[in-house]
């Protein structure tokens, strides 16, 4: 491993050589899929002797819930893949319905005569028709692996069948038998063993689409849609829990008004019942859901519906969104008055969020819409709701989304947000609000601005942000003129430590984005002595080569600074072993120091490197590190695929200051506030507080040698000032978290969900007296953002021979 420093110089540590001993090749294994399999695939379409004109990949759904396949691709890599192979990816959207298909139509050849029936998804790869390997992948990014061992791995693949003598595969072997005319197919139970051989046959290629059509236009014969109205409505399905009470069950004919149609992504309809039962706990919306098919109606539509009754999860952890599947529907009449809308505001909608299970799921608890704000939302489910004059609290993001509360006295903050106070004290009036016609999307907008007017539309449920409203009519933005906020300039005998998560910065990004970034530095930082930098990739960002410097990256962005008007900043860093710590695979993300050589030098000590544990040396001249910069002891389990923090040894004045760049592991698999277990589990907080636990013993061990040493600990901590967390990382008052000497409403760096929020930190030692403290606000309250982190800065000023 390297130290990488600023101007070309490299101090080399110690490289280590091991031998690997080589271990026969093992069956690339996702887990048995009970949902979404790859059903059957097809290289020879189009081939000399072939029928078929297109090569094809169909998946299917063995599930009872549609599947969401909107942001997963398929993806195809040679049987025998040569060092220069690369996955070919297609992407997909849209959903499987229970028991359906999907078809993907690949490249088309010379020969055959027959088309495929319409494609669901549409990709351009030429497959072989003996050998290749398929894999259904969560997300578009392109696969690595090229043997079965490293797929085996690779937790992004749902799905993978390697046919003929394909190298990656599941289980025993490749499904032999394929050719021009002969596909691999699933057996019809759809069952996944995992093992390729064993669940998948040769025969005649036999592509169905998501409609059931079939090769030469055939599909399968639809029953009539009903003519009479049922026994059951809408309240009946809904039932006075968030679980149907029919759950599983056919209806037949359920009466309803369209009140909303999305034509686009997870496609359906929403239905309300115009004569309702009066009872708040049971909903009289529901969401009528066609899969990949645009649905035939338009709003103002009376229709009768059969189907089945289904509840469908999102995502891990979070509620159902009752619906009816694989709908068989009559259009009675069109131009009906639609349901008055129920307005939310800050007297309709309860003061407490949601009821506990003491961590267990809230599924079958009765709903009381009158006590809890989710209740609330949850008997409004699929019905009109009506929001008036509402604070926009999370700004406009590229999915064309926003966040407004209804309630405008709830925590806010100074600027218009709304503040995430403590895990008891949750935002009751937050709502995302989303618009169901593409040609109007929701305008752009900030925190603080105002969604003035009505905004209507129908309450729906999603794995991102829970409740939210898919909007018919939209109000205006009122922009209330929300200004990126610049803190003073630091005073001559004032060092100035700053921290900024520049959000996956890497030399192939956009010279607009290292330019935007370095204005935060140079004019709303003021051009600090010290920046620690988290995320931070290597140069070629993604790709997975084995690349692991940032020299071209902190080049770029040390000159976009110049070119706004700051200093030359030098830098150190340590190269983190490939992949090891976590954050975009092949991106090598890791934590920097810049430093401003005109007002603070580094103290350079050999011996660092991504292995080796810094330590705290007590010598007759002080306290000093046994290497500048270091690592705090990467090898604990607490740092595995994970941010190692960067220890660094500055003087200032003559003065020596340490200086710790953190960036502890993010929030991923935490069960979500909206979601059906409560009080939700936390259950990445575990490594934060290791990893807490480990940046404070050594801070302890610094001032053990020197009670009086100057500590200054900063960077993205991933957690809130009142986490179990902060108190791991304040033990023994070794460090003092400066979010806390703001007021309440200035407390936050980040906003998530329209909750603004705490991630970002500056702690600093009992030595270090009266600092400056403050967080910047240009980015988290913007639409238009470089990071989606704030930085902070911190002033400590040396006077009179003492630090303050």
């Amino acid at each position: 491993m390297q130290i990488h420093r600023s101007g070309s110089v490299l101090l080399t540590g110690a490289v280590a050589v091991a031998l690997a001993v080589t271990a026969l090749p093992a069956a690339a294994q996702a887990a048995p899929s009970a949902t979404a399999v790859i059903s059957e695939v097809y290289g020879g379409g189009g081939n000399s002797g072939a029928t078929l004109t297109r090569d094809f990949v169909e998946l299917a759904n063995a599930g009872s819930a549609p599947f969401e396949v909107g942001g997963l691709s398929v993806q195809y890599l040679p049987g025998s893949p040569s060092a220069g192979s690369q996955w070919q990816v297609s992407e997909l959207s849209g959903s499987i319905a229970p028991g359906g298909r999907y078809l993907v139509a690949q490249a088309a050849g010379t020969g055959g005569t027959v088309a495929l029936p319409t494609a669901d998804a549409t990709g351009t790869v030429a497959m072989a028709a003996g050998s290749g390997t398929v894999a259904l992948v969560s997300g578009t990014a392109p696969l690595t692996c090229k043997s079965a061992a490293d797929c085996a791995a690779d937790t992004r693949i749902v799905d993978l069948v390697g046919y003929g003598s394909a190298v990656v595969r599941e289980g025993s072997g490749p499904v032999p038998g394929a050719s021009a005319t002969a596909s691999v197919a699933r057996a019809a139970s759809l069952a996944d063993t995992d093992d390729n051989a064993a669940d998948l046959a040769a025969g005649a290629p036999t592509p169905v689409n998501a409609k059931g059509e079939t090769s030469g236009g055939g599909q399968e014969p639809e029953e009539p849609g009903p003519t009479e109205p049922g026994d059951v409505r809408i309240h009946d399905i809904q039932g006075t829990t968030r679980v149907s009470p029919l759950d599983g069950t056919s209806v037949t004919g359920v009466p309803g008004v369209v009140t909303g149609v999305r034509a686009s992504g997870s496609r359906g309809f929403w239905i309300q019942d115009t004569a309702p039962d009066g009872d708040p706990r049971t909903g009289e919306g529901l969401f009528v859901y066609t899969g990949s098919t645009a649905p035939a109606v338009k709003v103002g539509d009376a229709v009768l519906v059969s189907g089945k009754v289904a509840e469908y999860y999102p995502s891990t952890g979070t509620q159902s969104l009752t619906q009816i599947t694989a709908p068989r529907f009559t259009v009675l009449s069109s131009g009906n008055a639609l349901p008055a809308p129920v307005v939310l505001d800050a007297r309709s909608v309860p003061g407490r969020y949601v009821p506990s299970a003491d961590g267990g799921a809230i599924d079958a608890l009765p709903l009381d819409p009158s006590r809890y704000a989710l209740d609330l939302y949850e008997a409004l489910e699929g019905s009109r709701v009506e929001l008036a004059d509402t604070r926009v609290t999370g700004a406009t993001t590229a999915y064309d989304e926003i966040w407004v509360t209804v309630k405008p006295r709830e925590n806010p903050t100074r600027r218009g947000g709304t503040l995430y106070a403590s895990y008891e004290d949750q935002n009751t009036g937050r709502l995302k609000v989303m618009s169901l016609d593409p040609a109007r999307p929701v305008p752009t907008a900030n925190v603080g601005d105002v969604l003035k007017g009505r905004t209507t539309g129908v309450l729906d449920y999603a794995s991102y942000g829970g409740y939210n409203v898919q909007a018919t009519e939209l109000g205006t933005v009122v922009d209330k003129k929300l200004r990126r906020e610049v803190t003073r300039k630091q005073k001559k005998d004032e060092l100035a430590v700053a921290t900024y998560n520049v959000e996956n910065l890497d030399a192939r990004d956009d010279q607009a984005k290292f330019d935007t970034l370095a204005e935060g530095v140079a004019v709303n930082l003021s051009s600090p002595d010290i920046v620690s930098l988290e995320e931070i990739q290597d140069d070629n960002g993604a790709v997975n080569d084995g690349t692991t410097g940032s020299e071209a990256t902190l080049k770029r962005f040390t000159d976009a600074i110049v070119a706004k008007g700051g200093p030359r900043y030098a830098w150190r860093y340590i190269a983190p072993e490939n992949n090891k710590d976590g954050g975009e695979p092949g991106g090598n993300i890791r934590n920097v120091f810049l430093f401003n050589p005109q007002r603070v030098s580094f103290t350079d000590r050999a011996g660092g490197d991504a292995t080796t544990p810094v330590r705290a040396v007590d010598t007759w001249k002080g306290v000093e590190l046994s290497a500048s910069p270091g690592r705090i002891n990467p090898a604990s389990t607490a740092w595995a695929d994970s941010r190692k923090p960067l220890v660094g040894e500055f003087a200032f004045r003559g003065k020596p200051v340490f200086v710790i760049g953190n960036h502890f592991a993010s929030k991923g698999g935490d069960q979500p506030l909206h979601g059906r277990y409560q009080e939700p589990t936390r259950s990445s907080e575990t490594k934060r507080i290791q990893q807490a636990a480990e940046v404070n013993t050594f801070v302890t061990a610094l001032l053990k040698a020197d009670r009086s040493a100057k500590v200054v600990a900063l960077g993205d901590f991933n957690d809130f000032e009142f986490s179990p967390t902060m108190k791991a990382l304040t033990k023994g008052r070794a460090l003092k978290p400066l979010i806390a000497t703001l007021p309440p409403s200035e407390r936050y760096s980040y906003v998530f969900d329209g909750n603004s929020q705490t991630l970002d930190h500056i702690l600093t030692s009992p030595g270090i007296r009266r600092p400056d403290y403050d967080v910047v606000h240009i980015n988290a309250e913007f639409a238009d953002q470089a990071s989606d982190h704030d930085p902070q800065v911190v002033r400590i000023k040396v006077g009179g021979g003492f630090w303050h």
